[in-house]
């Protein structure tokens, strides 16, 4: 088993694995071990950074596997089949298009997949896991966005009071729709796993990122979304200097492949 999988995680802190892209692994003081949008093929083309998987399926358990959205690098079917075989029973959340596809090209049973959408919460031994929009269904008009081409989420995992942000991927003017904003800052997150870009347009730069932490009230960020394929990288450095310089809150960078342990007040130390 990796060893995060035995880690001791202290009540009151939450583990946070980083792979690579927006795939991480979550674990609290209650053992359970939760996976966001695991994403590891093993064909590794030129277009990936790293030429070794950031997951060696049969190393991982999981209990939980959120699913944010419906596309390649967040609802991995190959990737899910292989954890199926070594978590037969983990519970499967996210999307109705996700779970369709997991029907579709895999044998997880449907008995454990579990159709979410924003304003439901799902709860699982020590974690409560609650949906929010990462993208208005319906785009926004007043910006010439339109709709996105699936249903996009977030979650807030809360394990035992101290609440993770998983941004999934926000539209671009997420900072500026209080409808979205205001949804996530109901559920006091405290840690956030944000994806952003500097240039690409599809999700918020780097001083909208700022300004959607702020505005959700987070204690700390952690940027997402980068590590992975080589033209859709970014400097986290970069990031972080952003974040700094837009009023945001305290930042992290996760080494890819290690974790870091976070309590309500931020980075744990």
């Amino acid at each position: 088993m990796h060893p995060f999988i035995d880690l001791k995680v202290p009540d009151g802190t939450v583990a946070i694995h980083w792979f690579e892209q927006s795939s991480f692994a979550l674990k609290g003081g209650g053992g359970s071990v939760v996976l966001v949008d695991p994403y590891s093929p093993h064909d590794r083309p030129s277009r990936f950074l790293h030429p070794e998987p950031p997951m060696v399926e049969a190393d991982w358990r999981a209990d939980m596997v959120l699913l944010t959205h419906n596309h390649g690098d967040h609802t991995h079917t190959a990737t899910l089949e292989r954890l199926h075989r070594n978590s037969p029973q983990a519970r499967y959340i996210g999307t109705a298009h996700s779970m369709v596809l997991i029907g579709q090209e895999t044998a997880i049973p449907s008995a454990q997949c579990v159709v979410v959408t924003a304003g439901e919460t799902v709860t699982h031994a020590d974690v409560e896991v609650s949906a929010v929009f990462s993208k208005p269904p319906f785009g926004d008009p007043v910006a010439v966005i339109p709709p996105a081409d699936t249903e996009h989420l977030g979650f807030v995992v809360d394990f035992g009071g101290v609440r993770v942000y998983v941004s999934g991927d926000p539209i671009h003017n997420f900072a500026h729709n209080e409808a979205l904003t205001s949804a996530v800052a109901e559920l006091q997150p405290h840690v956030g796993l944000l994806t952003s870009h500097p240039s690409e347009g599809e999700f918020p730069f780097f001083d909208g990122c700022a300004e959607l932490a702020s505005k959700v009230g987070l204690r700390v960020a952690v940027p997402a979304h980068y590590e992975c394929f080589r033209d859709r990288n970014y400097d986290p450095a970069e990031w972080q200097a952003a974040i700094a310089s837009g009023g945001g809150p305290a930042t992290h960078i996760i080494p890819r492949q290690e974790h870091s342990l976070f309590d309500a007040k931020g980075l744990a130390t």
